[in-house]
């Protein structure tokens, strides 16, 4: 298993397969994926939410086959492996407004990290200044921690309360066949809607980074992290990511680099700076990225089941209150929920801190 704890030769092969991650991330945008969005775990639950009608008002209604490839590809490697237990902990209504949060602040930022990841292999300058966000929010985060904060520890539990993610991925692949889910127009269409990959491209290449993400352990909070201590190892396969979204998009001239004009990106950058730092602190608090818990939830994590659907949750609470950003910008209720949730996530650190100095 290529996890962040091996050494020698295989932290090549942990960083080639992140850069494979990243370049199949570059494919599915030449595909036809929105500019600099071949995966990104917030949007594609949004846009799932959105064909489930699970939202009012305007924004994609489509289902993304990236999410079920994310999940199989992770559960694949899980029965390669011979782990067959469920996951699960506590503190499942914190995890899931933790989630909540980090979604709305995606959304103001236009990205999850992952997609922020993405953004910066195409040229995106304004994913630097999110990134800077990011990292402090990921900063703040592990001071909580070291302060005591926990949102509960993992354990092995009953190979069945692993099943309802891969149960829901599959229901809603049936569902995207019989044509009860709509997936939106092709990357030729030009009535100005979101394009797509082919959806068995979406699908496969998705199944690869599922499985290469499960393998290595890979999470964009956690290479936040080793900005400040640790080994740089999960540090180094973002880098490799970034290498490899680059190398395909210079390939295929989709690379530009500025702030200006570019794909599903505005250039404020005091709110990509706090959006961001919103979800690197919710992130760390609650676990992980979205991405990496849409891929925990494939391997029968049943905690990163909750915090994805608090952050599906955001989604749908964003779009309902005009909170997710345009081109143009962040909006007023954007803005308004950055600071929101930036206040009760760090009030509710401080108050987790303190029940737990108390009970020692």
């Amino acid at each position: 298993m290529l996890r962040t704890d091996v050494t020698g030769s295989k932290l090549w092969l942990l960083w080639v397969a992140c850069a494979g991650v990243g370049a199949a991330a570059a494919a599915l945008v030449v595909l036809g994926n929105p500019g600099n969005m071949g995966i990104c775990g917030a949007c594609f639950l949004r846009d799932t939410a959105g064909a489930l009608g699970l939202f009012a008002g305007d924004g994609p209604r489509v289902f993304r086959p990236e999410l079920v490839g994310l999940i199989f590809g992770a559960f694949v490697v899980r029965l390669v492996q011979r782990r067959t237990e469920g996951r699960a902990g506590a503190h499942s209504a914190a995890r899931f407004f933790l989630g909540l949060w980090m979604g709305i602040g995606a959304l103001v930022f236009l990205g999850c990290p992952f997609r922020m990841l993405q953004r910066i292999g195409g040229g995106d300058l304004n994913a630097v200044v999110g990134l800077v966000g990011f990292v402090v929010g990921v900063g703040v985060g592990r001071l909580f921690e070291a302060k005591g904060f926990t949102a509960g520890k993992t354990a092995s539990v009953i190979v069945p309360a692993g099943v309802p993610p891969l149960l829901l991925a599959a229901g809603g692949l049936v569902l995207f066949l019989c044509g009860a889910l709509p997936f939106g127009p092709g990357p030729d269409d030009t009535t100005g809607k979101p394009p797509h990959a082919y959806w068995v491209w979406a699908l496969g290449l998705a199944l690869f980074a599922g499985a290469v993400l499960s393998l290595t352990g890979f999470c964009a909070v956690s290479a936040a992290r080793q900005v400040f201590s640790g080994p740089r190892r999960m540090l180094w396969a973002a880098l490799a990511l970034v290498a490899g979204y680059l190398l395909v998009t210079a390939l295929t001239g989709k690379l530009k680099v500025g702030f200006a004009d570019q794909p599903v990106s505005h250039t404020d950058h005091l709110w990509n700076l706090l959006a961001m730092a919103l979800v690197g602190l919710t992130g760390v608090l609650a676990g992980g990225c979205p991405v990496r818990q849409v891929v925990l939830a494939g391997e029968g994590n049943g905690d990163a089941m909750i915090t994805a659907a608090g952050i599906l949750a955001g989604g749908c609470l964003a779009h309902s209150f005009l909170a997710v950003s345009s081109p143009s910008g962040p909006t007023p209720a954007g803005r308004a929920s950055v600071l929101i949730g930036l206040a009760v996530s760090l009030a509710y650190a401080v108050w987790v801190v303190a029940a737990v100095a108390r009970s020692k």
